[in-house]
């Protein structure tokens, strides 16, 4: 079923795309319409958005249209026949996805830390207090699990030692629910979720971006094949998303990324400006993937998933392309011509 959804999602960005560019036919007759899929629908999928909506991928010399498809691990799987060529994902499906053989490699990524605050009921006033309660996560061996467990760590917890049960419970509008109604105790969540109920009286026990736990999350990931046959396409990629970057972080530009966060999130101006501060405050502005990040990944998969011991930073991060376009002061550039800091 889920690669049947995936097929009908591509179809009909096939035939969108194909309207919105019957005015760039030599860019469609080249071959350079790409689909870019995402699988997180947050405001630090701004990056994304904004070149689309700012003309940024034809200024790149392609045209792509972005495509959410629910689900990293199913995201993965249409990336490895060929149906998707460039991903924006988190780094656990596409680490799993190499262990078992994929040829995927990373080439950037715009967060590289957790990001999420720990959120508790109220009457938890100390990291002790988490003994014996109940942890909701959206699935176990995902993102937001990864963050819950680098958070216990950080905070000296063991959930084996201390008889914290780790619940799978739903996304985080139904974690932050389940905070609120007292089915959980304790969660992770992005802060515009959990600055709503720090408002009500729910402690947040802990600002994890300040911890500055490595993690791969907003990865740019492509097939190594993709990379040899097509450099200067991947090259335009990554330049379109760092100005698209740039862009979503200009003070100046805030109007325009408000509306750009309403309208792929749909949602109100207020809760926008929650999304944008989570989005200033987790993108990175040189976007380079922290070998940190995979370490952490890999170590916390290996719990499950043994084979990914196999998986080393050296080998899954290809940067060369973002080195080139670092060195020649595109990233400065840009990031100064929008006033980005």
């Amino acid at each position: 079923m889920g690669g049947f959804m995936v097929k009908l999602l591509l179809a009909l960005a096939a035939i969108f795309g194909l309207v919105i560019s019957q005015g760039n036919a030599h860019a469609a007759a080249a071959g350079k319409k790409l689909i870019i899929a995402y699988a997180a629908m947050n405001a630090r999928v701004c990056p994304l958005w904004a070149p689309r909506e700012r003309g940024l991928f034809t200024k790149y010399g392609f045209e792509a249209e972005p495509l959410f498809v629910r689900g990293a691990p199913t995201l993965v799987a249409a990336m490895a026949s060929n149906e998707i060529e460039v991903g924006y994902t988190g780094g656990t499906a596409v680490i799993g996805a190499v262990a078992s053989g994929s040829d995927l490699k990373v080439l950037s990524a715009l967060t590289n830390r957790v990001t999420y605050d720990l959120v508790v009921r109220p009457g938890i006033k100390s990291p002790e207090d988490l003994r014996g309660k109940k942890f909701g996560v959206q699935s176990i061996g995902g993102t937001v699990w990864m963050g819950a467990i680098l958070a216990l760590e950080h905070l000296g917890l063991d959930p084996e030692r201390d008889k914290i049960s780790i619940i799978a419970a739903g996304d985080q509008t139904v974690l932050a629910q389940a905070v609120a109604s007292g089915t959980i105790d304790a969660t992770v969540l992005d802060g515009v979720l959990s600055r709503p109920l720090h408002a009500r009286g729910f402690p947040i026990l802990a600002e994890l971006d300040k911890a500055k736990l490595p993690i791969l999350s907003s990865s740019i990931v492509v097939r190594e094949p993709y990379i040899q046959k097509n450099p200067q396409i991947v090259e335009g990629v990554l330049r379109s998303v760092i100005e698209g970057a740039a862009f979503c972080l200009s003070p100046i530009q805030k109007p325009i990324t408000l509306k750009i966060l309403q309208k792929y999130l749909r949602i109100s101006e207020k809760d926008a400006e929650e999304g944008y501060k989570d989005m200033v405050t987790g993108l990175d502005r040189k976007p380079y993937a922290a070998p940190a990040g995979v370490t952490n990944v890999v170590r916390l998969m290996k719990r499950t998933n043994p084979k990914v011991e196999s998986v080393k930073p050296e080998t899954l991060i290809d940067d060369r392309i973002l080195k080139k376009i670092d060195q020649s002061g595109f990233i400065d550039e840009i990031m100064a011509k929008y006033g980005v800091k």
